[in-house]
């Protein structure tokens, strides 16, 4: 069983750095099956076997790293703002690749607002309501505001080739989150 698990998980790892390569060289409109078989040195059978079509492909692709996010939420958030987004810059700059590519891409448009969404939701049980500082604002204003800002600085970062190191993003980018939530 373990040996047919590795495989699998051998076959989709070439997948998935199939597409995220050709995407970050043509629109994925363009991208056959075949390219992408091609490209991971796989039959065309093969990727029919774990997905209905190249869309399918690629929404699980998206899938798997909104996943990996979701499963650092959990500690990040008993942490502060500055720290807790530190394994956050990390993650974006270890998969810089795939970032890049899906921000960059006109063939994923979902997933800027997908990866919006995600952040919208983390970002909801951590509005100030103690200080006062918050007490004329509407939640879905604040949440708005600040997930399209961070959404926006993690683009600006990848397309840029990350100028400063995670750690730096994560206390500056924490330091403005926590001002405005």
């Amino acid at each position: 069983m373990a040996k047919m698990d590795r495989r699998i998980a051998k076959t989709q790892e070439a997948l998935k750095n199939a597409v995220i390569k050709l995407m970050s060289e043509k629109n994925f409109d363009e991208i056959t099956i075949q390219d992408i078989a091609d490209q991971a040195d796989l039959n065309r059978g093969t990727i029919y076997l774990h997905y209905q079509d190249k869309y399918d492909l690629l929404d699980k692709l998206i899938e798997s790293y909104m996943n990996e996010l979701s499963e650092m939420d959990e500690w990040a958030c008993k942490l502060d703002w500055s720290n807790g987004l530190v394994p956050f810059f990390e993650y974006f700059e270890k998969n810089y690749l795939f970032f890049s590519t899906m921000l960059a891409s006109k063939g994923a448009p979902s997933f800027r607002s997908r990866l919006q969404s995600y952040v919208m939701e983390g970002f909801k049980g951590e509005i100030d309501r103690e200080s006062g500082k918050n007490v004329d604002l509407s939640e879905d204003v604040m949440l708005q505001y600040a997930s399209t800002a961070y959404v926006g600085i993690i683009e600006w970062w990848i397309r840029n080739e990350m100028p400063y190191p995670p750690q730096i993003m994560a206390k500056q980018v924490g330091t403005l989150l926590e001002r405005s939530l």
